[in-house]
């Protein structure tokens, strides 16, 4: 919640300076979800691997891991920042597709801040990563708290009292990320934690280990930049259909992003349960857990997805969007509550067993399929040529679900995932 809190206050507050620098930001934020997904997906490479050595009783090799994975994940987000700096210029002007130049100027001056701060939230996540494979997750929402209370503090002082728009929002997100990896890597050099950084820091590949971890990270990454290029495809569509459907599409995913926050909370749950299972052989423990998760996240959803459309009316003032904005929001929330209350556990909370069991090709082969095939194959069908816009857009998406949701629950009961260590 911490987390999307960070995005959610940007554009809510950068909603003073007018629609073009909420859809500037939206627009920027999409390429950083994507990369901030790549660093999350090598995070949970290495905290399936320290989750499965903890199950199987060697906290030694789990320590070792946990060195590979930050000294890949520093080397690896240092170049994708540098390509990102490179790669601006193609951003606005083919991927962001037409925008205005207010719109673009606006998107310019995020990018160059936000951009910056790469490496710093590749680590934070690999660090958060690794305490939440030890069962460790308060660590994580307390870094999350301070660097929320760094954001809105930023914000409020640079938007409200110094007027600086979208520079006003980029600078404390930068600042928040900087302090929350330096913390969280500080945190992880105490020698007494069951993970650990082992001190001195090792600055040699151990090829063996980074393999593994890799194995797992790699799949898991190019499944999820998949699904963020297929997002950011997705975006440039709905570009096209105005500065009303960018804005009521940005804030659709702020506070659908709150729909689904339970869900994301338990598949790191999974993660760290059924990593451990798995590493201790024992599936028959890692099923009853499965089976208690999954109906917690229902409950859940539903009721924060109940409080969400309660509060919609609400929320959509918050944003100052217009009239034309406001209708497209509204519709794209009742339709999202009613997949996410019933599909969408099973297509994005239950993967992550498998992938804890090492069932990573499987998870990545469907994912992008499904994603290609069903996610853009309709959006243009129902959103373009049909005529339905953003709306048909968010229809397009849900269709995904239902594949994926069918497809993962499939694979989960035949059990083959058990048998891919």
């Amino acid at each position: 919640m911490l987390a999307i809190t960070v995005g959610m206050a940007d554009s809510m507050m950068v909603a003073s300076a007018g629609e073009s620098a909420v859809s500037a930001v939206s627009l920027a934020d999409s390429i950083f979800i994507l990369l901030i997904n790549l660093f999350a997906a090598l995070g949970t490479g290495g905290a399936v691997i320290c989750g499965q050595q903890i199950g199987r009783r060697e906290p030694d090799v789990a320590c070792r891991a946990a060195n590979q994975l930050i000294l890949f994940t520093a080397v690896f987000s240092t170049v994708i920042m540098a390509l990102t700096y490179l790669g601006k210029p193609f951003i606005l002007q083919v991927v962001f597709g037409r925008i205005t130049e207010e719109v673009t100027a606006n998107c310019n001056i995020y990018l160059l801040i936000v951009t910056a701060s790469i490496p710093f939230i590749a680590l934070y996540n690999a660090g958060a990563a690794i305490f939440r494979s030890m069962g460790d997750s308060k660590t994580a929402m307390y870094m999350s708290l301070v660097m929320n209370g760094i954001n809105l503090t930023g914000n409020a002082i640079l938007i409200f009292g110094l007027h600086m728009g979208v520079a006003g929002a980029a600078i404390p997100t930068l600042v928040s990320r900087m302090t929350g990896a330096v913390v969280i890597l500080k945190m992880l050099t105490n020698q007494n934690k069951t993970v650990h950084i082992p001190l001195p820091f090792s600055f040699r590949f151990d090829f063996a280990l980074l393999k593994k971890i890799l194995g797992i990270g790699i799949p898991n990454g190019l499944e999820n930049s998949m699904f963020q290029l297929g997002k950011i495809l997705v975006l440039s569509v709905v570009s096209s259909f105005g500065t009303a459907s960018i804005a009521a599409n940005a804030v659709s995913n702020n506070i659908a992003s709150f729909q689904i926050l339970s869900g994301m909370a338990m598949g790191f749950a999974m993660l760290t349960v059924v990593s451990q299972c798995a590493g201790a052989g024992d599936f028959e423990q890692a099923r009853y857990y499965v089976k208690k998760l999954m109906l917690i996240t229902y409950a859940c959803i539903t009721v924060i997805s109940i409080a969400t459309l309660l509060a919609l009316p609400f929320l959509i003032r918050l944003y100052h969007l217009s009239p034309e904005a406001s209708g497209y929001t509204t519709r794209i929330i009742w339709a999202h509550s009613a997949g996410v209350v019933t599909i969408w556990p099973l297509a994005f909370t239950l993967p992550n067993v498998l992938r804890a069991a090492s069932d990573v090709k499987y998870t990545m082969v469907l994912s992008i399929l499904s994603m290609w095939v069903f996610r853009i194959g309709f959006c243009f069908l129902l959103g373009v040529y049909l005529g339905w816009g953003v709306f048909g857009v968010w229809i397009a998406m849900e269709i995904d679900w239902l594949f994926r949701g069918i497809c993962f629950s499939l694979r989960y009961i035949s059990g083959k995932w058990q048998k891919t260590q």
